[in-house]
């Protein structure tokens, strides 16, 4: 199967068969936690409720291992209004790494298409020993959040994790340049930490949206998803 050239142009990526989906609007809607209990198990998405017109799209955070991808979500859920969240499924080992995945349901703004719109946000397990695991919650996927961690000396992970995406994508026979991408460079607060033009030549030519971000301390966190949010509504919006 072709491979995505990680750092080639748009016209490479579209050649290998997975390019990706460009978006410019950096506006964000509010957020609300869906306080139902979250299943263990992954649905199909989008997943439609005609009884109750609502509707749940699936985000999946993805990255190398210990890039910040559960820390994100763990601080999407303190941000949010306690009195009205839910819980926050995570399953780890115990060396406190993400086993299987991780998962929090989160409740949108908008009605789409007289759906009311719900996310499930998902994490991948960072260990390629559980690569089966990310295809598996890849599936269905309707919006990708790829975590890149800034620190020198992970970019070759950096890359290996955007080529493993890549490929699995492929293998499950979805098509990347039909899902929405944002980046979040992450641990900007490590020493010598790579800035975005680094990042972005090494792993976004596209200049597909991408965001600064301390996730251990909340910055960038939500503007992160808040950008994921708005183009997979974008794109369900636009669907047929």
């Amino acid at each position: 199967m072709p491979r995505c050239p990680v750092g080639g142009s748009r016209q490479d990526f579209w050649k290998a068969g997975r390019g990706l989906h460009v978006g410019s609007s950096r506006k964000g809607g509010g957020l609300r936690y869906h306080a139902e209990a979250a299943p263990f198990r992954l649905i199909e998405m989008p997943h439609y409720n005609t009884a109750s017109r609502e509707v749940t799209l699936k985000i999946v955070y993805y990255g190398p291992g210990v890039g910040g991808k559960t820390t994100n979500l763990e601080q999407v859920f303190q941000m949010l209004d306690p009195g009205i969240r839910g819980r926050l499924l995570e399953v780890k080992n115990s060396g406190e790494r993400t086993l299987f995945f991780d998962m929090l349901p989160v409740e949108g703004s908008k009605v789409l298409k007289g759906f009311q719109v719900r996310f499930h946000l998902y994490t991948v397990p960072g260990q390629v020993y559980y690569n089966a695991t990310r295809r598996k919650v890849l599936e269905n996927v309707d919006g990708i959040i790829f975590v890149a961690d800034s620190t020198p000396d992970r970019l070759e992970a950096n890359q290996e994790a955007l080529q493993n995406m890549y490929d699995n994508l492929s293998d499950i026979g979805l098509d990347a340049s039909e899902i929405p991408l944002v980046f979040q460079y992450n641990k900007q607060d490590r020493p010598g930490a790579l800035p975005d033009h680094i990042l972005d030549e090494a792993l976004n030519p596209e200049h597909v949206p991408a965001f600064l971000a301390v996730a251990s301390e909340g910055i960038g966190v939500m503007d992160t998803l808040q950008q994921a949010i708005l183009m997979v509504e974008q794109q369900f919006g636009q669907s047929r």
